[in-house]
């Protein structure tokens, strides 16, 4: 299935802020900041509510203890309320498809461009070219950190199971995949497996949590298990299905389960 359901008003959004290629050196990736104590890093656990929203004013009174909310359009101060109210934070970024409407999608080599992703102004990305594409991630975790989240959504992480343009093999993905795991570890940040159901088995032990679209409109729900029984959240959004037709099934596999809009705005019903 595809991933993440941003509609034009984020779009318009993001194209509004990006107005206030030359190819990268490989050697030239951010440092990161000195590694965390181990343990230190936010490990979320199965059955935490969450609020997911990417369009649309922040809505920061939502009762949950966890927001995962948009990476570049989110303030630093924004962050800075939730975190004062307790929740944790999770940085929504993009890292397996280029984005026309981000401030920094001129750096990204138009080589490495692919087919479209099935949303305006979004296309694949070649991930196999990871010494291209490690700064370019890198720089976006070194923001999501100097605002202050906790962790990282990193969408579009299933491109070899979709026509991207590439001749993406499932090791091509898994070698990007915990390359992602890696550069947010190493910031100090959590960072989930987003949608990839057929490589959990693979990855669970490189993830901190995943987050899930429409598993139970799929009948696919049972295939997280490995993350919550390895005592790490899933967070997991249902958008066709109303809450009785799949909380019963999210609270017997301990899954942090809503109903969401495609837009993905404030509006949200928990399980």
């Amino acid at each position: 299935m595809n991933t993440r359901r941003l509609r034009l008003a984020l779009l318009t959004t993001l194209l509004l802020l990006a107005a206030c290629t030359a190819q990268p050196d490989d050697d030239e990736a951010p440092a990161p900041g000195p590694a965390p104590a181990p343990g230190s890093r936010w490990q979320p656990t199965p059955g935490l509510a969450w609020q997911w929203q990417l369009s649309g004013k922040l809505d920061t009174s939502v009762d949950v203890p966890v927001y995962d909310i948009d990476g570049f359009t989110t303030t630093k101060a924004q962050v800075a309320t939730l975190k004062k109210a307790g929740r944790k934070t999770i940085c929504y970024l993009s890292t397996g498809a280029w984005e026309e409407f981000r401030p920094d999608a001129d750096d990204f080599p138009k080589t490495l461009l692919g087919r479209g992703n099935g949303w305006d102004g979004e296309r694949w990305l070649d991930i196999r070219h990871r010494d291209t594409l490690e700064p370019l991630i890198a720089k976006r975790f070194d923001m999501c950190r100097e605002k202050g989240f906790d962790a990282i959504e990193p969408d579009n992480m299933d491109g070899y199971r979709n026509k991207t343009g590439f001749p993406l093999t499932a090791d091509d993905q898994l070698r990007y995949n915990r390359l992602i795991a890696k550069l947010a570890h190493d910031r100090g940040l959590a960072v989930g497996l987003k949608n990839d159901l057929d490589q959990i088995p693979q990855l669970v032990g490189d993830f901190d949590f995943a987050v899930n679209e429409q598993c139970a409109q799929y009948a696919e729900c049972d295939r997280l298990t490995p993350f919550t029984s390895s005592g790490k959240a899933v967070f997991h959004a249902e958008y066709e299905l109303p809450p009785d037709r799949f909380c019963g099934r999210s609270r017997a596999l301990n899954l942090s389960s809503i109903a969401k809009k495609y837009e993905l705005d404030a509006w949200r019903k928990g399980c």
